[in-house]
């Protein structure tokens, strides 16, 4: 079933942007927070066009009574109602209007769903397994690899899903979310962990693998990762993929029951509304550790808005890697040549033909990124290559991945040496590959100047220990100080002799 709606008299114009490129909104009425995110761009990594969340609070009071309150209800139409307007005014092609488990446990909820029916808005609130399975698409739109438990924590439930191969196998949704947790703790100590693993047999959770990787997905686990980058200081603030160890969450549990108020405030990105229950998400993350053994705590920020889009792709789109395709259509738009990128990658390749594929794959991300600092100052392209690699809005990349992409474009426009930072977030050994990575995109650079000729007239290999740059009869005279000097820069690299054949 479809979740798409069209905002009554909204502007035409829309629907002449090309299908690949349709600007979608999702409004998700959730238990703690309304949030409208607009998409536009390629269907496989659309990019954010706008991103705004109200604090609602709609599952704040189900617990006690069994309904939405009065002031959470009115701040969600009002917030429903700024959205809609917005979409309009955006040129919005499709919403997909969506309620989780506030609307759908509260006695109230059909009230909320018939005001924004008036507001021009067909709200589908879905299931605990709906939800579940859909957050865990999300998981794997943003983390095609994943390969573990799903958790999504909420402001009424808890999402479970195993996932693996790209499929999701198993779902589970819990009344566990943060502002039911509280409840539950109040009533004994020993009680939430009763609770959960009597609803991880009761939803036939209870032989999920343990020693698995657990994904944390919700604004609560985010914030928690958030405080655990401040409490340990790492210095990549990027929430997708940052990884803790399982034993984080006990001691992220241990310093929120003892910290104070202005410490709390103190911590930047926090939202002070999310502080009240942050120490129950901590202490439902600890009961997950204790009962499911996991071998890493992973974060997504990819989710259940993700994956209603990803959901929809056909299987050839879906099946595209989300960094390749991010970073081709970065690399085309700043760059100076189009398809450059990849004509890099195959000239280059035959020097590095003992990467893994993982690598493989880092190196042909560096390659089409390998123009994006041209029109910035030429002091600061090293610069300006290290940021855009370090913090893109990339998907389906690790921190350590992250530094040899940025040391590969960081030597490709002039940097000298381990850029600052890197050190810290990947082994001497991945950032000297990165190294000779951006030396031979640099050497590729100039050689051709962008043209396909000069690399078609070209190659670049590896004889006996040395470097040889073959040059046909034709191309010879491309042959230079500046060639030679950069084909030394790169065997130096390399710990190899270098040498120009220019006879064809």
């Amino acid at each position: 079933m479809t979740l798409l709606h069209r905002v009554a008299g909204a502007p035409m114009q829309a629907v002449l942007r090309s299908p690949h490129y349709r600007r979608i909104a999702i409004i998700d009425i959730g238990s703690n927070s309304i949030r409208l995110v607009v998409y536009d761009g390629p269907r496989r990594v659309p990019f954010i066009l706008f991103n705004e969340k109200v604090l609602a609070g709609l599952g704040a009071e189900i617990g006690r009574t069994g309904r939405i309150g009065v002031e959470p209800m009115e701040r969600a139409i009002a917030a429903i109602a700024r959205f809609a307007g917005l979409c309009r005014e955006m040129a919005v092609d499709e919403i997909r209007c969506i309620a989780t488990a506030a609307v759908r446990d509260a006695e109230n909820g059909p009230e909320l769903v018939a005001r924004a029916a008036a507001l021009g808005l067909e709200v589908r609130t879905l299931t605990g397994q709906e939800e579940s399975g859909t957050s865990a698409l999300g998981l794997l739109s943003g983390t095609p690899d994943a390969d573990g438990i799903m958790g999504d924590l909420g402001g009424g439930s808890l999402e479970l899903a195993r996932v693996r191969a790209g499929a999701v196998e198993r779902t589970a949704s819990m009344p566990l979310g943060v502002f039911r947790v509280g409840d539950v703790r109040r009533r004994g100590r020993k009680l939430l962990a009763d609770q959960f693993a009597a609803l991880l047999v009761e939803r036939g959770m209870a032989d999920a693998e343990r020693e698995l990787p657990f994904y944390l997905i919700g604004g609560s686990w985010r914030a928690l990762a958030r405080l655990d980058m401040q409490l340990t200081g790492y210095p990549l603030p990027i929430l997708h993929h940052y990884e803790m160890a399982p034993e984080r969450a006990s001691a992220l549990a241990d310093w929120l029951a003892n910290a104070s108020r202005s410490a709390l405030k103190a911590v930047p990105a926090l939202s002070s509304a999310r502080l009240p229950t942050l120490p129950d998400a901590a202490r439902l993350l600890c009961t997950i550790v204790d009962r499911l053994a996991p071998s890493r705590l992973v974060v997504s920020a990819f989710g259940l808005r993700e994956g209603l889009l990803y959901a929809d792709l056909p299987a050839d789109v879906a099946a595209q890697d989300p960094l390749l395709v991010a970073a081709r259509i970065e690399g085309e738009a700043q760059g100076r040549f189009i398809g450059h990128g990849d004509q890099i990658g195959r000239w280059i390749a035959p020097l590095f033909a003992d990467d893994s594929p993982a690598w493989r794959r880092i190196r042909f991300t560096a390659c089409l990124l390998a123009d994006v600092g041209w029109r910035a100052n030429p002091d600061f392209r090293a610069e300006r290559g290290l940021d855009f690699a370090l913090h893109g809005n990339w998907a389906g990349i690790s921190a350590i991945e992250r530094a040899a992409l940025a040391q590969a474009l960081y030597a490709n426009f002039g940097g000298s040496g381990i850029a600052p930072l890197l050190s810290v977030l990947a082994e001497p050994a991945v950032l000297r590959r990165a190294t000779q990575w951006g030396l031979a995109i640099r050497l590729c650079q100039r050689l051709s100047g962008g043209a396909e000729g000069a690399l078609r007239g070209s190659s670049l290999g590896i004889r006996d220990g040395t470097l040889i740059l073959r040059l046909e009869r034709p191309y010879a005279s491309l042959a230079g100080e500046t060639i030679d000097r950069r084909l030394k820069q790169l065997g130096q690299a390399m710990d190899m002799g270098y040498l120009i054949d220019g006879d064809g």
